[in-house]
């Protein structure tokens, strides 16, 4: 056990503190039956009716009807495990990056990541030729999001750019992006742009289970090494001062978790296309329950992504059934008025 685990792992047992645990255990655990329960609905849901029951069979090939067996597991539980692993993906990082930047408003959309991302997708169909969501595209949305987060660390590391900054710079950044994906958009042919409308709308239904492994890895990554190193995150909080004197090499923190959230977020849009404020909305959700303690906090904000993705995921069938909505536009709906009332909270405590 490292200097900060043996510091910060055994917390007082006094009995406040045991309440607080008590009730981030049982909030943790009424996410997951949240996330069973928006599962379930979206088994449910969909152009083909069908009894609950034998959709359940379907996932294992038991239903008695072979039409039923083909729908679940070929299209509806590819596109519910999509939801899972992108928004768990997307809630983690966000969780992550606010961590590493002690800035409440970070995540891989309102920094710019997920647009250079995005970006870098952009200009691997268009310009390099390439199609489908292979590695090449994935590759090129890395680079598009790495170079953002360079940016970004440079900004927080040796300009000391305040929080407040930050953002606006994560702001004007990806307006420089979205306009340079908009370029490319005027000079492609109509099918590299009907390719291109994927990315920018987003979309859970076009993934396959060969294209969920390399965001499984790569999500299953982050949430290891964020597990590993919950408590570094706690002593954050407190300050670079505290955590360096309690044995973190913090610029190696911020960087390695950089490098994973920027991986984690141009995987996720290499498969499913821009999705924004998952990572925003999720974290802050789960903060107002456990508070800022990341042994709560990080499975909390996977869940919390993967809920209110598949959430948001199953309203987009409903709405207007049966033409399904961009993913994209509802989730902006959703983040936009909690990103509004987090600006008009920070201004003022101020």
């Amino acid at each position: 056990m490292n200097s900060v685990s043996s510091t910060l792992a055994h917390p007082p047992a006094d009995p406040a503190y045991r309440k607080k645990t008590l009730g981030s255990v049982l909030f943790l655990a009424g996410l997951g039956v949240c996330l069973v329960a928006a599962i379930l609905l979206s088994l449910r849901f969909g152009s083909y009716d069908t009894p609950l029951g034998e959709l359940i069979k379907g996932i294992f090939g038991l239903s008695s009807d072979k039409k039923i067996n083909l729908v679940v597991q070929n299209n509806r539980l590819p596109r519910i495990c999509t939801a899972i692993l992108a928004g768990g993906g997307l809630g983690l990082a966000g969780c992550v990056l606010q961590a590493v930047l002690r800035n409440p408003l970070a995540s891989a959309s309102t920094l710019g990541v997920s647009q250079g991302a995005t970006f870098g997708a952009a200009f691997a169909i268009v310009v390099l030729g390439m199609t489908g969501s292979g590695w090449g595209i994935s590759l090129c949305a890395f680079v598009g999001s790495i170079a953002v987060a360079l940016v970004i660390l440079g900004l927080s590391r040796f300009r000391r750019v305040s929080p407040e900054g930050i953002v606006l710079a994560g702001v004007a950044i990806s307006s420089m992006f979205t306009g340079a994906t908009t370029l490319i958009q005027y000079f492609a042919d109509e099918v590299e742009l009907s390719n291109l409308v994927f990315w920018t709308f987003g979309d859970l239904g076009s993934t396959g289970w060969e294209d969920l492994w390399p965001m499984a890895l790569v999500v299953g990554a982050l949430c290891i090494y964020c597990f590993l190193h919950r408590w570094d995150y706690n002593a954050l909080l407190s300050g670079e001062e505290t955590a360096i004197s309690l044995g973190i090499h913090v610029k190696q923190l911020i960087l390695v978790n950089m490098l994973l959230c920027c991986m984690t977020s141009s995987v996720v849009v290499a498969n499913v296309g821009l999705i924004s404020f998952i990572g925003l909305v999720a974290p802050h959700l789960v903060r107002l329950a456990v508070g800022n303690n990341h042994v709560y906090l990080i499975p909390g904000s996977i869940l919390g992504g993967a809920t209110l993705l598949l959430v948001g995921d199953l309203l987009s069938r409903v709405i207007i059934s049966p033409v399904i909505l961009p993913i994209g536009a509802i989730t902006s709906f959703l983040g936009g008025p909690i990103f509004l009332y987090l600006l008009f909270k920070g201004g003022k405590k101020q």
